[in-house]
């Protein structure tokens, strides 16, 4: 597998290519009830290295070659930071182009003094929140026994205080945490982020999607926030290098 993939049309950065720290099927500390990829076929909270600098400078230089990308998003076959190295990658891809570079992670490990560190490195850091109380992470999210919600939210806290780029929060909705709306626009209150993000699955998804109504309604319950829904935005136009690379980390 490349390291990179796409670009993609994100409906929350834009024109995004795609680089994988992982690349390999499926890595990541959470077992989401929506998720795209599909069940986690290696559930882990263990932070190794997954791919090598060389990997990723050869083939960022071949796609920033064959494209011109909004944003350079680390996301992909599993959580990106799972990924050991993720500060000298971040660091690869600074030297590489001054496009910004973003990081969607679901959050997991954000308690980890060196993930937080490794997130610095970041323009914009997407974190993941689709839950309010630890009843609502494990049904949803079906984390790892071993991490604990309430630390979860610690590492959020710390981590909002001292980030200087753009705090992104993402929030997906369907139907097992569409009713804790108000707990959740609570928490990304206190994180004072620059962007809300209401989602719901529009592509292949275990989990049907909350229709347009339902999403504006959870809208609602964050105001005094910059918040938008997958609803209100168009996706942009962007042609892939590589279909195959793209689709297996975007299915549908």
């Amino acid at each position: 597998m490349m390291a990179v993939y796409g670009p993609v049309p994100s409906w929350r950065l834009g024109a995004s290519l795609g680089v994988d720290p992982i690349c390999k099927r499926k890595v990541c500390s959470f077992d989401c009830v929506y998720c795209q990829l599909g069940r986690t076929t290696d559930k882990t909270a263990e932070r190794r290295a997954f791919i090598r600098a060389p990997q990723l400078k050869k083939d960022l230089s071949k796609a920033l070659g064959e494209c011109e990308p909004e944003v350079v998003t680390f996301s992909g076959t599993g959580e990106p930071t799972l990924a050991s190295n993720l500060g000298e990658l971040v660091g690869i891809v600074r030297k590489a182009t001054s496009i910004p570079v973003a990081i969607l992670t679901n959050s997991s490990l954000v308690a980890d003094e060196g993930v937080r560190n490794d997130l610095m490195g970041f323009d914009i850091v997407s974190v993941k929140l689709d839950a309010s109380t630890p009843e609502t992470f494990k049904r949803v999210n079906h984390p790892l026994p071993s991490i604990d919600f309430a630390q979860v939210l610690g590492g959020l806290r710390r981590f909002s205080e001292d980030f200087q780029g753009e705090l992104h929060v993402q929030c997906m909705f369907v139907d097992e945490n569409k009713g804790e709306a108000d707990g959740i626009a609570g928490i990304a209150r206190g994180l004072k982020p620059a962007i809300v993000h209401l989602d719901t699955p529009l592509r292949l998804s275990p989990a049907p999607p909350l229709a347009p109504e339902e999403l504006s309604r959870i809208k609602e319950k964050f105001s005094g926030l910059n918040a938008i829904s997958v609803y209100d935005i168009k996706k942009p136009a962007v042609e892939p290098i590589d279909a195959q690379e793209t689709i297996v980390r975007r299915p549908g």
